[in-house]
Protein backbone atom coordinates (compact mmCIF):
# COMPACT_ATOMS: atom_id res chain seq x y z
CA UNK A 1 0.00 0.00 0.00
CA UNK A 2 3.11 2.57 0.54
CA UNK A 3 4.52 2.11 -2.86
CA UNK A 4 0.94 2.38 -4.48
CA UNK A 5 0.56 5.57 -2.61
CA UNK A 6 4.34 6.44 -3.26
CA UNK A 7 3.51 5.74 -7.24
CA UNK A 8 0.53 8.16 -6.82
CA UNK A 9 2.33 10.97 -5.16
CA UNK A 10 5.45 10.65 -6.36
CA UNK A 11 6.57 14.16 -5.95
CA UNK A 12 5.48 14.35 -2.50
CA UNK A 13 5.73 11.22 -0.41
CA UNK A 14 9.61 9.68 0.45
CA UNK A 15 9.60 5.84 1.64
CA UNK A 16 12.09 4.09 4.31
CA UNK A 17 12.28 0.53 5.16
CA UNK A 18 13.21 -1.05 8.31
CA UNK A 19 12.30 -3.58 11.11
CA UNK A 20 11.06 -1.92 14.13
CA UNK A 21 12.02 -3.16 16.66
CA UNK A 22 8.68 -4.51 18.54
CA UNK A 23 8.84 -6.18 15.36
CA UNK A 24 11.45 -8.30 16.19
CA UNK A 25 10.91 -11.89 16.96
CA UNK A 26 11.96 -15.41 15.99
CA UNK A 27 11.81 -15.04 12.37
CA UNK A 28 14.09 -11.24 12.79
CA UNK A 29 16.80 -12.47 10.13
CA UNK A 30 14.39 -13.60 7.44
CA UNK A 31 12.70 -10.21 8.40
CA UNK A 32 15.71 -8.31 7.53
CA UNK A 33 16.64 -10.83 4.68
CA UNK A 34 13.48 -9.51 3.26
CA UNK A 35 14.43 -5.36 4.12
CA UNK A 36 17.96 -6.05 2.35
CA UNK A 37 16.52 -7.50 -1.03
CA UNK A 38 13.19 -4.74 -1.08
CA UNK A 39 16.03 -2.10 -0.12
CA UNK A 40 17.72 -2.90 -4.07
CA UNK A 41 14.48 -2.35 -5.88
CA UNK A 42 13.02 0.70 -4.35
CA UNK A 43 14.52 4.66 -4.07
CA UNK A 44 14.21 4.81 0.18
CA UNK A 45 15.33 7.85 1.70
CA UNK A 46 16.08 6.02 5.24
CA UNK A 47 16.51 3.00 6.82
CA UNK A 48 13.88 3.29 9.57
CA UNK A 49 12.39 2.85 12.47
CA UNK A 50 14.67 0.90 14.24
CA UNK A 51 16.18 0.72 17.62
CA UNK A 52 15.19 -0.74 20.19
CA UNK A 53 12.18 -0.92 22.50
CA UNK A 54 11.78 -2.45 26.33
CA UNK A 55 8.88 -0.99 27.06
CA UNK A 56 6.03 -3.61 26.12
CA UNK A 57 8.98 -6.61 26.07
CA UNK A 58 11.84 -7.36 26.88
CA UNK A 59 12.36 -11.26 25.73
CA UNK A 60 13.68 -10.12 22.36
CA UNK A 61 16.60 -7.97 23.25
CA UNK A 62 19.26 -9.46 21.83
CA UNK A 63 17.64 -9.71 19.04
CA UNK A 64 16.78 -6.36 18.52
CA UNK A 65 19.89 -5.50 19.57
CA UNK A 66 21.78 -7.85 16.48
CA UNK A 67 18.42 -6.52 14.24
CA UNK A 68 19.66 -2.79 15.19
CA UNK A 69 23.22 -3.46 14.52
CA UNK A 70 22.35 -5.13 11.02
CA UNK A 71 20.27 -2.49 9.99
CA UNK A 72 22.97 0.40 10.97
CA UNK A 73 25.35 -1.46 8.75
CA UNK A 74 22.63 -1.87 5.92
CA UNK A 75 22.18 1.93 6.13
CA UNK A 76 26.27 2.78 5.83
CA UNK A 77 26.73 0.64 3.22
CA UNK A 78 23.85 2.52 0.97
CA UNK A 79 24.55 5.83 2.41
CA UNK A 80 21.41 6.28 4.25
CA UNK A 81 20.15 8.12 7.12
CA UNK A 82 18.53 5.73 10.20
CA UNK A 83 15.49 6.88 12.16
CA UNK A 84 15.54 5.30 15.66
CA UNK A 85 13.15 3.92 17.53
CA UNK A 86 13.69 4.03 21.27
CA UNK A 87 11.79 3.33 23.94
CA UNK A 88 12.90 2.48 27.50
CA UNK A 89 16.22 1.87 25.69
CA UNK A 90 18.63 4.72 25.60
CA UNK A 91 21.40 3.52 27.19
CA UNK A 92 21.32 0.04 25.07
CA UNK A 93 21.09 2.35 21.66
CA UNK A 94 23.71 4.41 22.76
CA UNK A 95 25.91 1.81 23.18
CA UNK A 96 25.95 0.48 19.75
CA UNK A 97 25.53 3.80 18.01
CA UNK A 98 29.19 4.39 19.89
CA UNK A 99 30.36 0.98 18.46
CA UNK A 100 28.91 1.34 15.10
CA UNK A 101 29.73 5.21 14.95
CA UNK A 102 31.63 7.18 11.95
CA UNK A 103 30.93 9.87 9.83
CA UNK A 104 28.80 8.46 7.53
CA UNK A 105 26.48 7.27 10.73
CA UNK A 106 23.67 10.03 10.59
CA UNK A 107 20.21 10.28 11.45
CA UNK A 108 16.61 11.20 13.92
CA UNK A 109 16.12 10.05 17.03
CA UNK A 110 12.43 9.72 16.66
CA UNK A 111 9.96 10.97 18.86
CA UNK A 112 12.54 11.48 21.13
CA UNK A 113 11.12 11.88 25.02
CA UNK A 114 15.03 11.66 26.70
CA UNK A 115 16.36 13.63 29.30
CA UNK A 116 19.05 16.41 28.17
CA UNK A 117 21.96 14.81 28.98
CA UNK A 118 20.64 11.59 26.42
CA UNK A 119 19.53 14.93 24.11
CA UNK A 120 23.57 16.08 24.53
CA UNK A 121 24.61 12.31 23.78
CA UNK A 122 22.41 11.30 20.55
CA UNK A 123 23.74 15.16 18.91
CA UNK A 124 27.71 14.74 20.24
CA UNK A 125 26.94 11.15 17.58
CA UNK A 126 25.43 13.63 14.67
CA UNK A 127 21.64 12.69 15.14
CA UNK A 128 18.80 15.14 15.30
CA UNK A 129 16.03 15.35 17.85
CA UNK A 130 13.13 14.18 16.40
CA UNK A 131 10.37 16.28 18.27
CA UNK A 132 6.76 15.68 18.40
CA UNK A 133 3.25 16.06 20.16
CA UNK A 134 5.12 15.02 23.11
CA UNK A 135 6.47 18.19 23.81
CA UNK A 136 3.12 19.65 24.49
CA UNK A 137 2.08 17.33 26.98
CA UNK A 138 2.09 18.62 30.79
CA UNK A 139 4.67 15.97 32.25
CA UNK A 140 6.74 14.95 29.33
CA UNK A 141 9.88 16.71 30.55
CA UNK A 142 11.45 17.44 27.53
CA UNK A 143 9.80 20.95 27.41
CA UNK A 144 12.49 21.68 30.52
CA UNK A 145 15.20 21.44 28.48
CA UNK A 146 14.68 22.07 24.48
CA UNK A 147 15.22 25.63 24.81
CA UNK A 148 18.82 24.91 25.26
CA UNK A 149 19.28 22.89 22.41
CA UNK A 150 20.31 24.45 19.10
CA UNK A 151 17.09 24.30 16.46
CA UNK A 152 19.52 23.12 14.16
CA UNK A 153 19.45 19.31 16.09
CA UNK A 154 15.81 19.51 15.81
CA UNK A 155 13.65 18.04 13.16
CA UNK A 156 9.43 18.77 13.56
CA UNK A 157 7.71 15.22 13.23
CA UNK A 158 4.11 13.92 14.05
CA UNK A 159 4.34 10.64 14.45
CA UNK A 160 0.86 10.22 12.71
CA UNK A 161 -1.88 8.82 13.98
CA UNK A 162 -0.06 8.68 16.98
CA UNK A 163 0.92 11.14 19.92
CA UNK A 164 -1.97 13.80 19.03
CA UNK A 165 -0.17 17.23 20.64
CA UNK A 166 -2.56 18.90 22.82
CA UNK A 167 -5.65 19.59 22.30
CA UNK A 168 -6.19 17.23 20.78
CA UNK A 169 -4.12 14.67 23.30
CA UNK A 170 -5.96 11.32 22.60
CA UNK A 171 -7.16 11.58 19.35
CA UNK A 172 -5.79 10.38 16.03
CA UNK A 173 -3.14 12.71 14.66
CA UNK A 174 -2.39 13.93 11.67
CA UNK A 175 0.16 16.58 10.10
CA UNK A 176 -2.10 19.37 10.26
CA UNK A 177 -1.28 19.47 14.14
CA UNK A 178 2.36 20.28 13.54
CA UNK A 179 1.46 23.71 13.98
CA UNK A 180 1.01 23.19 18.03
CA UNK A 181 4.30 21.48 18.17
CA UNK A 182 6.00 24.36 16.38
CA UNK A 183 4.11 26.69 18.61
CA UNK A 184 4.93 25.11 21.97
CA UNK A 185 8.49 24.81 20.75
CA UNK A 186 8.17 28.78 19.73
CA UNK A 187 7.23 29.31 23.54
CA UNK A 188 10.26 27.53 24.65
Amino acid sequence: NMHKLKNRYPESIYLMTGLHPTDVKENYKEELDFITKTLKNHNYVAIGEIGIDLYWDKSFLKQQQEAFRFQIRLALKNDLPIVIHCREAFDEIYEILNQENCDNLRGVFHCFTGDLNQAKKAISLGFLLGIGGVVTFKNAGIDKFLNQIDLNHIVLETDSPYLAPVPFRGKRNESSYIIYVVEKLSEL
